[in-house]
């Protein structure tokens, strides 16, 4: 397969605008095209090539002010240029891959691949992003070595953010172009995935799709609200909290029923039973022709409504009247034994064998759904890992479908569900008479799940390291509840935090402490990462709160004190370190990857220091490591500090967050030989590589280096930005103090102009302004609200 430099996509809709982005995000340069649009607005527009390209143009620019943004960063969409299928047609003669992406209608798309072929380079990948039509009658009438390059991409919306993307070959495409595709959009990508069958709606929309219909039709027959609904088939079962109704809000009830549909229409006769669960509902008819199509009508079977003095609130459907009413909260016996648990099997299980309705709701959907998946496999994928993480990666189920059977157990289950009328598929019955209890097997440090009447090992890539694999085959050199040491192979330790929420305190604080006197002996590195799903949301807040309240200064002064020198201790390990945070990554959790030599950023790394936001400024070295990056880019260029001290000062006051890794560099946390790891499950393998190839050089350990600070007049400058924010109402006056305190530490306290001080003596200064600001009440009751609320207070 050729490499894949420069694509274009064909369609400039909500998905081909998002896959061009993602294109964009990893570097790749996109021509989108569309139509030449029927109307110019004036008469002598015509030939205007501003305005014959005008719907690609503007397709750009709404990626650009989309919320959550498509783009890593917003400078990626001049990766993409805009063109339309008349002028710019001859130009898909220079790309590597094409990508279509109009609308489900295959006439139209067999009509544009004539055209497409007409134009198109021996070898150039040629790809549909349709979300269910049929791959081979798409291309049918296209020459074979066209058809021999071509294939289904069905990215997930949207494609930043859906880690799934199915891969479907043509009854012609060459095994080397799929696995070529398979390996490029894993890596470059960063995608999840699954090679699926050329059958209606592939995998994941043919089982998620059965299994919401499924849904409606059992609380039609069992009389239940939209809200007991979303209840018991959200987490309850290892579901997103969108559960089903949100999820289809989100989703848009036209789309959901196009999809429906084009199962339905692909249904041969014979399975009657089939398709007659993807007829669409008489309830989403009537919601699509009230034009309550979901999130997008502002009203589908939930309704957001502002009320005078309150804010917002949120209604249900009451599907029987079509009115809507306030939302009512659901309990049960079966849903707090759910909550209660840990972990989505323990979940399960304990909702499941609690009897009520809600309990009995879940039951009903679910084995239909399993039976449904298991009377699929083969059809629509060729394993039940497949199936399963399709579910996991487009859905985002916590369990697939044979994960779920196997933590409900599969032989009761089986039994129940045949004792209730249920065709259970031959092939699961025949795999229980020979002798197994489940679908998947762990055993000898490696996962098995059943292929052909016989377990099968899962496939591993080297890219993807698993810590929690690691540590089953015994890896773990030093653990305690907060953290764990792990050996990685090659020499290479990693330390994991696993706190709740990974946020850190003393256990954590002594593992790193253990960690670096274990590595400066017998390591050649470490790698700091964890699996868990944030990589660590700050410090641990609540004992801060106690210690302040109980006026115990001094503990609270030890415990920066503690936090600092860990820190410290870290940055001064003779080996290289290498941080690979992902997902949130916040207060601490920043200044834990501060003092490592590289830092590997997940491209969805949401990355700050927050601590204003509780009344706080970072004195873990936060302060003291951005003033530091500060005066590095200021002694580069020659140039005066204030002016990066300025951005430095903002980004912290305001509790700027990164957007994506990538955004790290626009607040000034990425330095120039940190980078970014488009797919976050490579995230550890790359750090690893890291740590040898420094090792390998020659690794030597930096020398301290002094800081230059602006002093009293920086200090002034950066108070009288905060006092003008205060002048103009967006910050309050507790606000102003804690910038007051910031603007002090940033600017080197009472150290005059261009002074080159010590790291020690900017830690003190971080230290001194966290001791005053911890004593203040206001400071107190943002740390109290963002306890009980998950919510900064401002006060």
């Amino acid at each position: 397969m050729k490499t894949i430099r420069k694509a274009a996509v064909i369609g400039s809709g909500v998905m081909g605008s998002g896959i061009a982005a993602h294109l964009a995000n990893v570097g790749i340069s996109c021509l989108l095209l569309d139509i030449v649009p029927a109307e110019q607005g004036k008469e002598d527009s015509a030939n205007d090539p501003k305005e014959r390209s005008r719907l690609a143009a503007g397709a750009i620019e709404r990626v650009k002010k989309a919320h959550p943004s498509p783009l890593y960063d917003l400078s990626f969409a001049q990766r993409i240029t805009p063109g339309n299928i008349e002028d710019h047609f001859e130009q898909l003669r220079q790309v590597d891959w094409i990508i279509e992406a109009i609308t489900e209608n295959l006439q139209l798309k067999k009509e544009l691949y004539a055209r497409i072929e007409q134009v198109w380079t021996p070898g150039t990948i040629v790809s549909s992003n349709t979300s269910g039509i049929s791959i081979r009658e798409m291309a049918a009438d296209c020459g074979v070595e066209f058809r021999k390059h071509f294939l289904g991409t069905h990215f997930f919306n949207p494609p930043r953010y859906m880690k799934l993307l199915e891969v479907i070959p043509g009854p012609d495409t060459l095994p080397d172009i799929v696995n070529g595709m398979v390996d490029f959009c894993g890596k470059r990508l960063g995608k999840g995935v699954v090679v699926a069958k050329d059958t209606p709606n592939f995998v994941a929309n043919r089982i998620g799709t059965y299994g919401l219909l499924v849904t409606l039709q059992e609380m039609e027959r069992g009389g239940y609200s939209v809200e007991e609904v979303d209840a018991a088939t959200g987490p309850a079962i290892g579901h997103p909290k969108s559960a089903t109704f949100r999820t289809l809000d989100l989703v848009g009830l036209d789309t959901f029923v196009h999809v429906a549909r084009n199962v339905y229409d692909n249904i041969p006769a014979e399975a009657a039973e089939e398709k007659a669960v993807f007829a669409a509902p008489p309830l989403l008819e009537r919601l699509a022709a009230n034009g309550w199509i979901g999130e997008k009508a502002g009203q589908g079977f939930y309704k957001k409504i502002k009320t005078p003095g309150k804010g917002s609130d949120i209604l249900a459907l009451r599907p029987e009247t079509m009115e809507y009413a306030p939302r009512s909260n659901i309990s049960s016996a079966s849903l707090t034994a759910a909550k209660a648990a840990k972990g989505a099997p323990a979940k399960l299980q304990a909702f499941l064998s609690t009897p009520d309705r809600y309990s009995e709701l879940a039951w009903n959907i679910l084995k239909r759904v399993l039976v449904y998946a298991a009377d699929k496999l083969g059809e629509i994928a060729d394993t039940v890992a497949d199936i399963d993480l399709a579910m996991k990666w487009g859905f985002n189920w916590q369990l697939g479908p044979f994960e779920t059977w196997d933590a409900i157990g599969v032989r009761q289950s089986v039994a129940k569900m045949e004792s209730e009328g249920m065709n259970v598929p031959a092939w699961v019955k025949e795999w229980l008479a020979a002798g197994h209890e489940t679908f998947y097997e762990e055993r000898n440090d490696m996962r098995f799940y059943v292929h052909r009447n016989e377990y099968k090992g899962m496939e591993t890539k080297p890219e993807s390291i698993s810590l929690a694999a690691l540590k089953r085959q015994n890896k773990t050199i030093r653990s305690n509840p907060g953290a764990s040491l792990i050996d990685l192979g090659d020499d290479v330790a990693c330390l994991e935090f696993h706190s709740p929420n990974n946020a850190i305190g003393a256990d954590i604080l002594t593992m790193i402490q253990q960690s670096v006197e274990e590595v400066r002996q017998r390591y050649r590195g470490l790698v700091i990462a964890n699996e868990g799903r944030h990589f660590c949301v700050g410090a641990n807040l609540m004992l801060l709160l106690m210690e302040a309240q109980d006026g115990e200064w001094e503990e609270v002064d030890a415990i920066i004190r503690l936090f600092q020198n860990t820190m410290m201790d870290l940055k001064r390990l003779e080996k290289p370190v290498v941080a690979a945070p992902h997902s949130m990554t916040l207060g601490g959790g920043v200044e834990a990857c501060m003092p490592a030599d590289r830092i590997y950023y997940a491209a969805e790394t949401y990355f700050g220091l927050v601590e204003t936001g509780v009344g706080l400024i970072p004195a873990g070295g936060g302060c003291k490591e951005m003033a530091l990056r500060a005066s590095r880019l200021a002694a580069g260029t020659e140039a005066d500090v204030q002016p990066y001290l300025n951005k430095t000062f903002e980004t912290i006051a305001l509790a700027k967050v990164s957007t994506s890794g990538f955004d790290t560099a626009n607040l000034g946390y990425m330095r120039p030989h940190d980078r970014v790891i488009v797919n976050a499950d490579h995230r550890i393998y790359e750090a690893k590589l890291a740590v040898l190839e420094m090792d390998r050089a020659g690794y030597a350990h930096p020398s301290e280096e002094k800081i230059r600070v602006a002093g009293e007049d920086g200090k002034a400058v950066m108070q009288l930005g905060a006092l003008a924010m205060r002048q103009g109402g967006y910050i309050s006056d507790h606000d102003l103090l804690i910038a007051g305190k910031l603007a002090h530490v940033l600017a080197g306290g009472n150290a005059p102009a261009g002074a080159l001080v010590s790291e020690q003596y900017m830690l003190d200064l971080e230290r001194e302004a966290f001791l005053s600001l911890t004593g203040e009440p206001k400071t107190q009751q943002r740390m109290q609200h963002m306890l009980m609320t998950g919510k900064p207070l401002r006060n």
